[in-house]
């Protein structure tokens, strides 16, 4: 058992931060359960072919996703000392995948250049102070409804892979665009999996039992694997054949069929080209992508940052985060070192909200989540025995308590309501963190200068809520350009 005032609970201020030894080891442990799908699903979106035909390979993409994601994730850690946990993100991901797929001639290496930029330009903006300033000239408020609204996206994330909530097919006669279950009906065990694994939480939430998240993942998982082995469920969707309402929504939970361990290949590393998308698309282009790609990883980051740092009380009396720079430094290297590695780039991931709702308040967490994801490296096929519909649980209870904090908000105060309001609502109604804090920082400085109060307003305000205009127009601006 760890001491107080021994020499990794000074380093770490875990007991400055109210927390303990063994809520740090369950909360790293939380947090990458939560998290581990990324490395089975990153090579699903990015490991075919680009334009030009060249293949990534499953197995290569896995094994270079765990390896940066651990390396990143032990720097925020044991640098930063917070326990946001990095992996490649999401959105950017997919969206450079398409990029790819739409831009004749264009290579996977020229798309990592792009990101490497991108990363390298918001390396320069934390250096300079410019990312920090921005993060303060936040109102309060709306630094609340960023966490509201990671909330409800977390939730959604969760009720969405646990295959609980569904998109409705675009058929004539829709009329709502999600619903309950396949159908308007719950099927399948997978979703008797979530369900279970959600009851079981909330219930040891409520009785305050420790490693309460924890214990539903890993209560759900073995349900998971009992009921594959015996009904053998399979997948919800397989290249080539019709779709399984009833299957699990990436992760089948079965034990590998063969060697459970291997030597990672790590030869993507280094296969970029950091100017090679200018030859390829022209200045202009080439710039409007590495724009694109910038705004979504420093706004994502940010926002997600402010509601993970929220939901574990780690944020000063004027809502900042002590020692900001260093966690935006260790998040801009994550562009940098997942261009570099060809996987894409890193981001802090609002999964680790897992881990701060099971306790984890420091960066050794970070640690512990950052060192399992280097043995995922080795152990690849054992990732597999996590499904989705174990870890949701786990989103939707942490979303709840991040939710929790609305009544922070200035309702009475239009002016920032209103912004409030559009953040959170539009992060899960868009999918997108980025697309709710741009939409509420455009509508917090307009309405503020309908209102007459625009010199209340900080000037970086002003200059964030011209650069999401402009996001949001570049397809537009594309059009007009002939690009």
């Amino acid at each position: 058992m760890l001491k107080t005032g021994s020499v990794l609970d000074r380093y770490f201020d875990i007991t400055q931060r109210g927390s303990t030894f063994s809520r740090e080891i369950r909360g790293g442990l939380a947090t990458f359960f939560a998290m581990s799908y990324i490395v089975v699903l990153n090579p699903l979106i990015l490991a075919g072919a680009d334009s030009a035909g060249t293949e990534l390979g499953f197995e290569r993409v896995a094994a270079v996703t765990a390896l940066v994601a651990g390396i990143l994730t032990i720097a925020m850690g044991a640098w930063a000392k917070y326990p946001f946990a990095l992996a490649t993100g999401l959105g950017v991901n997919a969206f450079v995948a398409i990029t790819v797929a739409t831009n004749p001639g264009l290579t996977w290496p020229d798309i990592m250049g792009l990101v490497m930029l991108a990363g390298l330009t918001m390396l320069v903006l934390v250096l300079t102070g410019f990312r920090t300033a921005v993060f303060n000239a936040v109102p309060e408020s709306l630094k609340t409804a960023i966490v509201v609204g990671i909330g409800l996206f977390i939730a959604l994330i969760g009720l969405v892979n646990a295959g609980f909530v569904r998109r409705v097919p675009d058929v004539a006669g829709t009329t709502v665009p999600v619903g309950l279950g396949f159908g308007g009906v719950l099927i399948g065990w997978p979703t008797l999996v979530f369900v279970f694994g959600l009851i079981l939480t909330i219930a040891l939430v409520v009785r305050r039992v420790r490693g309460a998240i924890l214990i539903g993942v890993l209560a759900a998982t073995v349900l998971a694997v009992l009921l594959e082995a015996v009904f053998d469920v399979g997948p919800s969707f397989i290249p080539g054949q019709d779709a399984n309402p009833a299957g699990w929504s990436l992760v089948v939970p079965e034990l590998p069929a063969g060697s459970w361990v291997g030597l990672p290949d790590l030869g993507l590393i280094g296969n970029v080209s950091l100017f090679g998308a200018f030859g390829h698309l022209g200045g202009t282009a080439a710039l409007l992508l590495t724009f694109t790609i910038l705004l979504s990883i420093f706004f994502d980051a940010m926002g997600t940052m402010v509601g993970l740092a929220n939901e574990a009380k780690l944020v000063d009396s004027k809502g900042n985060i002590p020692g900001v720079n260093r966690v935006l430094v260790v998040d801009a290297l994550g562009a940098v070192a997942g261009g570099a590695g060809s996987v894409s780039s890193n981001q802090i991931y609002v999964e680790s909200g897992a881990g701060i709702g099971e306790g984890a308040r420091t960066g050794l967490a970070n640690v512990v989540t950052g060192l399992l994801f280097l043995l995922a490296m080795f152990f690849t096929p054992l990732i597999s025995l996590v499904p989705f519909e174990a870890v949701a649980p786990a989103l939707v209870v942490v979303g709840f308590m991040m939710v929790a904090q609305v009544g922070r908000i200035d309702f009475d105060d239009w002016g920032i309501a209103i912004p409030a309001f559009l953040t959170f609502i539009l992060m899960p109604f868009t999918y997108s963190i980025a697309n709710g804090l741009g939409a509420g920082f455009i509508a917090f400085v307009l309405i503020r200068a309908i209102q007459g109060r625009g010199r209340e307003v900080h000037p970086l305000m002003w200059a964030v809520a011209a650069a999401f205009v402009v996001f949001f127009g570049i397809g537009p601006i594309e059009e007009i350009l002939g690009i």
